[in-house]
């Protein structure tokens, strides 16, 4: 089982059990965390997909260290004009482990419950919807491409200057 989890406008893949360091969070050490912007849970091959985020889904974490990445030197140099720049950066990180995941209302349930409602209220309806699927997709022939051969000629005769002429020798 794993979710999609936004976490300090970043999106995070998380599994129960694993560590991930996000960007710093206000917490402090050993406290627990809820994360309810959840994006996407997969549970036994089975993918819910919020819109944008699922509803009562949740996903609980425990703060483990704050702590600063490694230093990255960004230079910036123009050569022959004496302009040289040396900057360095080091981002700060919160390590959290991923106690669960929990997921309480799928969805999917209420995507397909709201299909069976519009099938039980105008069956006949959704039966013209497949029909005009299938006509639309039998009736689309693939669009053939002109020969690109033909277009370059054309470019390139018209580039092509006219023939120079050999200079004549002195006498």
């Amino acid at each position: 089982m794993y979710a999609i989890v936004e976490i300090a406008g970043q999106q995070f893949k998380v599994e129960a059990g694993k560590k991930i360091f996000v960007h710093r969070l206000e917490a402090e050490e050993g406290k627990k965390i809820d994360f309810d912007q959840v994006l996407l849970i997969e549970e036994d091959g089975n993918i819910t997909i919020g819109e944008p985020t699922i509803k009562d889904a949740h996903v609980e974490g425990l703060v483990l260290d704050h702590m600063r990445g490694d230093k990255v030197i960004v230079f910036k140099k123009k050569r022959k004009k004496g302009y040289r720049i040396k900057n360095g950066h080091r981002q700060n990180f919160t390590q959290v482990e991923i106690i669960s995941i929990n997921g309480k209302g799928s969805l999917k349930k209420a995507v397909t419950k709201k299909a069976e409602v519009k099938a039980e209220e105008n069956p006949a309806a959704e039966e013209t919807v497949k029909v005009k699927k299938t006509a639309a997709k039998k009736t689309a022939e693939p669009k053939t491409k002109a020969p690109a051969k033909k277009a370059t000629e054309k470019k390139t005769a018209e580039k092509k200057p006219a023939a120079k002429k050999a200079p004549k020798a002195k006498k």
